[in-house]
């Protein structure tokens, strides 16, 4: 047992297994199923990346539970899926497991060229140093020290030849998993000699059979796909599944609705599936909605949906990428935030953070790094529509947008807050005039424009930016002797007007606003506004046209 040689402690999935009574525990372990058929098969190579906080490590640490020989004889499997297939004892704890986790790998690498008294000669680079450390911790079995000790050859940083060389003689094979097996690509980006270095690595480890020879199964996570030179994969052995390619694995990384459903179901959960579904789903992988799991198990326990998106420090990175600015990338952005999707071309990335030549690069780095879905068009494998898949990351994105200098100067912007400055100066034609123009923008042309709902989602989308920070929106909400199509309250009383918005659809403006009043839509806000605007809306499928009518409360 060592810190990669069949590790055992921290393992996240053994914890969450542990307090599954007080923890949401979502059960995934049928994965395990699909590992095992892939053991010594020509599918063995398989590279799993996925954004932060989509379940990669807790899965890597259940593939490690499930395999390693040092949780022989623990019951952490009892009673889950895996446990019910007639294969779960075949491959239970039989191997030793070289679990590699690049960021603690990272970390004792920078301790290690901190401290003159650890440091080894020739092992110059982290690359040195991981092949140089897995090698000195197979050493501490004896059976392998003495069939390393016998063959000069075996340098002590080719960690390739030494696993050939103990495969040879004890005619067992290692599973390996590699954790953030791209954080070469996203800490040392710039460093181009370390990469091609650390990709030589790897290849080495899987070059031909007798390198394939020394593992059952090679399983590596991380946010980005594998490196391309000159157009190819450079380690093209490996199966990849991502975000741009996902294959069929979409249901085991992540929460499905069904998931979803079921916590919900829990007593302890107060968070309704509406708002989840709202915040968190919206990463359609090959027709499988997924939510992202970190997110909602945050929002349950705290029983708070808002968006924890927003902490992660890949923001600089969106930053850095929206300001490339490449073919108006700042428009689309702004764009897909109000709903619009924008085709873009994925087959010429290089799936790394530095290449980033076109527009089509950086669409296909957010949707890598969780910051926009992607669905596939038609049977072209690399034409892609971009989308935003949920409220958590629309928020993320305007909180991104609203810090760069040239937030207020986008097209869209200005028009939502002429559209709001319309509306508090009761200028009917106008708004009906800008709500017009809003739903011939790219986020609304191409809804089928049929219903009320379908003009609710107009105006919001008008207004989206305007009313940020200033006014809580609400749809159906509760007033009078019914409910009222759209509120926006503002965030703080006394600060701005109170806005109750009625619409219709081939009726009249006029119509609208009557109903406000009859059905005393207003009277629940009496008493805490002094300040309410009545807006009606009417659009006519017979002109095309939009009417709107506005007065103040007196």
């Amino acid at each position: 047992m060592g810190d990669m040689i069949n590790p055992v402690g921290g393992n996240s999935f053994v914890d969450l297994v542990e307090a599954r009574d007080t923890r949401i525990f979502v059960d995934k372990t049928d994965f395990i199923a699909k590992t095992n058929a892939l053991l010594n098969t020509d599918g063995k190579l398989l590279s799993m990346t996925r954004p932060r906080r989509f379940g990669k490590t807790v899965t890597a640490d259940m593939l490690l539970a499930y395999y390693s020989k040092e949780y022989d004889g623990q019951k952490i499997f009892d009673n889950l899926k895996i446990s019910k297939e007639k294969i779960f004892p075949e491959h239970l704890n039989k191997y030793d497991v070289i679990y590699i986790d690049m960021n603690s790998v990272r970390d004792d690498y920078i301790a290690y060229t901190e401290d003159e008294d650890l440091q080894v000669s020739g092992v110059n680079t982290i690359v040195d140093f991981l092949q140089y450390t897995v090698i000195e911790e197979l050493k501490e079995n004896e059976d392998h020290a003495r069939i390393l000790s016998n063959n000069r050859k075996v340098g002590k940083k080719n960690l390739s030849s030494a696993l050939k060389e103990i495969c040879k003689h004890t005619k067992e094979q290692f599973i390996l998993i590699m954790d953030e097996w791209d954080l070469v690509y996203r800490d040392y980006r710039n460093d181009t000699q370390l990469q091609e270095s650390f990709i030589d690595f790897l290849r080495g480890l899987f070059k031909g059979k007798k390198g394939q020879g020394s593992f059952a199964l090679a399983y590596l996570t991380g946010i980005l796909p594998i490196k391309k030179y000159n157009s190819q994969s450079a380690l093209n052995g490996f199966d990849e599944y991502n975000m741009l390619t996902p294959g069929d694995y979409a249901p085991y990384f992540g929460f499905t609705e069904e998931e979803v459903a079921r916590i919900v179901k829990s007593p302890n959960c107060k968070v309704s599936r509406h708002d989840l579904k709202e915040w968190y789903e919206g990463y359609m992988i090959r027709g499988v909605d997924i939510y992202n799991p970190n997110s909602v198990c945050k929002a349950v326990t705290r029983n708070e949906c808002i968006s924890y998106w927003s902490r992660t420090s890949s923001n600089e990175e969106v930053v850095r990428l929206i300001n490339m600015n490449f073919d108006d990338v700042k428009k689309d952005i702004t764009n897909l935030i109000e709903g619009a999707r924008v085709q873009f071309d994925c087959g010429n990335f290089q799936n790394d953070m530095v290449n980033i030549n076109t527009k089509n690069d950086v669409f296909s780095l957010l949707v890598c790094l969780g910051y926009l879905g992607c669905s596939d068009i038609a049977e072209d494998e690399e034409l892609k529509l971009a989308y935003v898949p949920n409220k958590e990351i629309k928020l993320a994105l305007i909180g991104i947008i609203k810090q760069q200098e040239w937030y207020e100067r986008v097209e869209n912007i200005k028009r939502s807050e002429n559209l709001l400055q319309a509306i508090l100066e009761l200028n009917g034609p106008t708004v009906a005039t800008m709500i017009q123009d809003v739903h011939n923008s790219p986020a609304v042309a191409l809804l089928d424009y049929n219903d009320e709902e379908s003009l609710t989602y107009c105006v919001m989308t008008g207004l989206l930016w305007s009313t940020l920070g200033k006014y809580i929106s609400h749809r159906e909400e509760q007033a009078g002797k019914g409910r009222v199509d759209l509120v926006y309250e503002p965030a703080v009383k006394g600060t701005a007007p109170l806005i109750l918005i009625e619409f219709k659809y081939d009726g009249s403006a006029e119509e609208a606003i009557a109903q406000i009043k009859t059905q005393e839509y207003f009277k629940r806000y009496v008493g805490q506004y002094r300040n309410i605007i009545l807006v009606g809306i009417n659009y006519s499928t017979r002109t095309k046209d939009h009417q709107c009518m506005i007065e103040k409360l007196d």
